[in-house]
């Protein structure tokens, strides 16, 4: 989940953080790239950097930095964290399952599952694939100045870290606003389409879409550290401690790890670490998820407008060309003291994921690059 339309990674300047050395699951030259980018974030001012990837020769982890800035204990390679947007690939993933059962359609409108739902915005031509691929024009909710000053300042999320939030409430923040263009006409990323579509999912099935994920993914792959926390505001252990400046990145340093996820709900609300991320996507363009014709929908991208992403977005999945040559897909996702970046190669053979837990500086393109390249 982010609060504005940007793809990539955390921006600006944070707090200075001791570098600690980083820890290496499996030792290797073929890393030592990785490992200097992963160090650079935390001497940009990242408090801390955990890394994990995984190709045909095994798995590679390092951490560098410090996951507690109050008592210094390092981050670790086991670390839970939120992913924020990576959740959407998996809330994708299971409407092109059901998509694959015949349980519906891409091309079913919003207006067809959720009646009135999306009033002050055409759901009769709103569809699926629109909501996956960013394409519907709904309003991103997060945007939302009254949310904003809610959410995403000091003062704001001191009153309102622990509300709970329900999907019709932040679909109605949404329905306050003007569509941003008429479905299908451009392209704006947007919260609120993964809402929608967490919604049209327990109406097909008759569950909750994090029981639809747990059910579909989460268990068939064992993902051990990979949840939906619903309301519990905390992170489950081993985690380190989630920090952000707000909108000021000169101003204090604030602890945010406790909040209520429902702020993001299906846009955003997941939790995981990077050995869960590494086999998802792999598992995922390895083809072990979905059908060859459903894959090929995830991967039909539309030009992504107003960010430094020179790639395409699919059905909750980006395509990110790198400075060699080599494509990588995955997602990236931003909540409060967190931000991860999750991409595998197009045969899902060679996977990284990675974590900041500050939301203020770092690149974690220059740390993909130097893995990939």
């Amino acid at each position: 989940m982010r609060r504005r339309t940007t793809l990539v990674g955390a921006t600006a300047l944070l707090l200075s953080a001791a570098l600690a050395a980083p820890a290496l699951a499996a030792s290797g030259d073929g890393h030592a790239g990785t490992r200097e980018a992963v160090e650079a974030a935390v001497a940009a001012g990242v408090p801390g950097v955990t890394a994990t990837a995984r190709d045909t020769h095994g798995t590679w982890s390092a951490t560098a930095g410090v996951g507690d800035v109050r008592t210094g204990a390092p981050r670790s390679i086991a670390d839970r964290y939120r992913v924020g947007s990576i959740t959407k690939t998996f809330v994708a993933t299971v409407l092109l399952q059901l998509e694959a059962e015949g349980r519906l359609s891409l091309d079913d409108t919003v207006e067809k599952w959720l009646p009135g739902v999306v009033h002050g915005h055409d759901g009769r031509r709103i569809t699926v694939r629109r909501l996956l691929n960013h394409t519907s024009g709904i309003y991103n909710y997060t945007s939302d100045a009254d949310f904003g000053r809610d959410y995403f300042t000091p003062d704001g999320f001191r009153r309102h870290r622990y509300d709970t939030l329900t999907p019709a409430r932040l679909v109605a923040i949404a329905m306050r606003h003007e569509p941003d263009f008429a479905p299908g006409t451009s392209w704006k990323y947007s919260n609120t389409n993964y809402v929608v579509a967490g919604m049209v999912i327990e109406k097909v099935t008759g569950h909750t879409y994090a029981s639809e994920i747990t059910r579909r993914v989460i268990d068939p792959l064992h993902l051990r550290a990979t949840s939906l926390p619903g309301t519990r505001t905390g992170l489950p252990h081993p985690s380190s401690r989630a920090y952000s400046k707000f909108t000021d990145p000169t101003g204090p340093t604030y602890d945010v790890t406790a909040l209520s996820p429902t702020i993001a709900s299906s846009a955003g609300e997941m939790i995981s670490d990077s050995a869960d991320l590494d086999r998802f996507y792999g598992a995922l363009l390895g083809g072990k998820l979905l059908p060859a014709r459903q894959l090929k929908e995830m991967k039909t991208t539309v030009a992504i407008k107003g960010t430094p992403n020179p790639g395409g977005y699919g059905l909750g999945l980006m395509e990110t060309p790198l400075g060699c040559g080599v494509r990588v897909w995955g997602h990236d996702g931003g909540i409060h003291g967190s931000v991860s970046t999750a991409v595998t190669t197009e045969d899902g053979r060679h996977s990284l994921a990675l974590n900041f837990n500050g939301d203020w500086a770092g690149d974690a393109r220059k740390i993909v690059e130097r893995e990939f390249c």
